[in-house]
């Protein structure tokens, strides 16, 4: 091997924590949709209409960045699973939302209950305190980079 491909590039300080949480929450992730049976852009795609309540294939291809035909095959799979019905459109007649059936909702708060527990064990030798101190900062810090990516998308004209 040469010396160029022996060149690292490491982080340190709170941008390697973000990235060293950021990899052990996706592994989590995987994890979890491993023992639901799912695929991670089936249990993206499951939190995200969890969390809207509703949402049509073409708002949740947009919010996970993938085709309207990956949605199809994702949506299909999670209704053949139970865990989503397609639903008329209130205001559109040519278009379909995606909700959660009961099952669904019973996956997603057990899946939700199990991340709960991860991070409070995750979290247990910390104070009430150091937990609040952690809460705001993460948030502050989630809210600084919204801004900055909708800051980014107005800036760019193409």
């Amino acid at each position: 091997m040469t010396a160029m491909c022996r060149r690292r590039h490491l982080l340190t300080g709170l941008p390697d924590a973000v990235i060293h949480l950021l990899r052990a929450l996706e592994e989590d992730r995987r994890r979890i949709a491993a023992d639901h049976g799912l695929s991670t852009s089936e249990l993206r795609s499951l939190f995200r209409i969890a969390e809207s309540g509703s949402l049509t294939p073409r708002q949740l291809a947009a919010d996970l960045s993938v085709t309207n035909g990956a949605i199809t095959g994702i949506s299909t799979r999670l209704v053949t699973a139970g865990l989503l019905h397609r639903v008329p459109h209130p205001d559109d007649r040519r278009s379909l939302c995606l909700e959660l059936t009961d099952e669904g909702h019973r996956a997603v708060a057990a899946i939700h209950a199990d991340f709960a527990a991860m991070v409070g064990a995750a979290t247990g030798d910390l104070t009430d305190e150091e937990r609040e101190v952690a809460t705001v900062a993460l948030r502050q810090v989630t809210s600084a980079v919204r801004t900055r990516l909708t800051a980014s998308v107005t800036a760019d004209p193409g």
